[in-house]
């Protein structure tokens, strides 16, 4: 078993400064550094159009914009060099599992990837320049993989595809503007067919009003419906679908088949979170481990949040936090059985 942890994140100001603080916290940090020697050899791939990525965000949500101004100026980094690293256009998204269950008062989701590939940061952003304040696991650092935000929409995304990619913004960086940007989960499938998808992806959605929807997104096609389960395949778009889905559609049938023993939210945390109950996955060396089950309750705008599996999540009242108390916790510790930790946690070889 591998010790993990997520750092919690707490800021309240405009997002130049935000970006501008992330930035002086990752200066000399692991995580950065981690990240390089992954992606070095893999930036000559990528020719930045600066104007396009720049008209793109201060088209769906101009505070990232500024956010990404901060965290290059504390990192001391070109424009350029922020785009390609932190805005969410440009970064090629690995294969990964996840799955999402949803009823009228809750959103629960396991997010399934390498824990190398996981930074452990979980934030709390109360903008006051522009945009909706929000909680959730960074990705990518501007990125989110899930969350949910002041007006209670809440948001997890499911990998599906990334053959036959085009350009446009990855999946951390559109949850990110769902959140940032959207009040209910009608603007939000308006967001999602307007906004260009670099990648194929489920995105689920769930707002105060007890709405659940997936959204089915490619480069080509946009679709939505209603639903409370989702994996990693598509219903509708199936021309998109991936040759094997078999997994996929084994966590979705145990979703399936146990949603009728559901009878508050943490039962149905426990399904998700429980190593026994066939949704859980332990396949980490095959990128599709689960590293966190995240639950948000927008009705009572909470958060449950857990690293590993079998565990009691940490609760976070976001409505506490949003009216100024401050969290006492700095840290969300759990275990994985994986060989490998996050990225923040142990220094990687120089890759060849």
């Amino acid at each position: 078993m591998k010790q993990v942890y997520s750092d919690i994140i707490q800021y309240r100001g405009n997002h130049y400064d935000f970006g501008y603080m992330q930035g002086e916290a990752l200066k000399d940090s692991l995580l950065l550094s981690n990240r390089k020697k992954q992606k070095d050899g893999r930036w000559r791939h990528y020719l930045i159009n600066i104007d396009e990525v720049t008209q793109a965000i201060l088209q769906f949500a101009p505070g990232i914009m500024d956010e990404l101004y901060g965290l290059g100026d504390a990192l001391q980094l070109t424009m350029e060099e922020t785009i390609r690293e932190f805005g969410g256009y440009y970064l090629e998204y690995g294969r990964s599992g996840c799955s999402i269950f949803t009823s009228n008062d809750y959103l629960i989701r396991n997010y399934d990837n390498a824990p190398i590939t996981y930074e452990g940061r979980f934030a709390l952003f109360q903008p006051t320049d522009q945009g909706y304040s929000m909680i959730g696991p960074t990705m990518q650092i501007t990125g989110r993989t899930d969350g949910m935000n002041e007006k209670g929409l809440t948001m997890g995304y499911n990998f599906v595809n990334r053959l036959k990619s085009s350009n446009g913004f990855i999946c951390n960086m559109i949850g990110r503007i769902i959140l940032e940007s959207c009040a209910n989960v009608d603007e939000a499938i308006d967001l999602l067919k307007e906004i260009p998808h670099r990648h194929t992806f489920n995105y689920v959605l769930l707002d105060k009003n007890g709405k659940s929807m997936v959204v089915e997104a490619s480069p080509r096609k946009v679709t939505a419906y209603e639903g409370n389960i989702c994996t990693n395949h598509f219903e509708q778009l199936t021309d998109e679908n991936r040759y094997r889905m078999d997994e996929s559609i084994e966590r979705r049938e145990a979703m399936n088949k146990q949603q009728h023993t559901i009878v508050n939210p943490y039962t149905a945390y426990q399904m998700m979170n429980n190593t026994d109950k066939q949704v859980f996955s332990s396949k980490y060396s095959a990128w599709a481990g689960t590293i966190h089950t995240a639950s948000y309750l927008p009705k009572e705008m909470k958060a449950w949040f857990a690293l590993g599996g079998d565990r009691l999540p940490l609760i976070f009242d976001f409505n506490k936090w949003l009216n100024g108390e401050k969290l006492q916790v700095k840290r969300i510790k759990g275990e994985l059985d994986s060989s490998t930790a996050f990225v923040n946690a142990e220094v990687l070889y120089e890759l060849s």
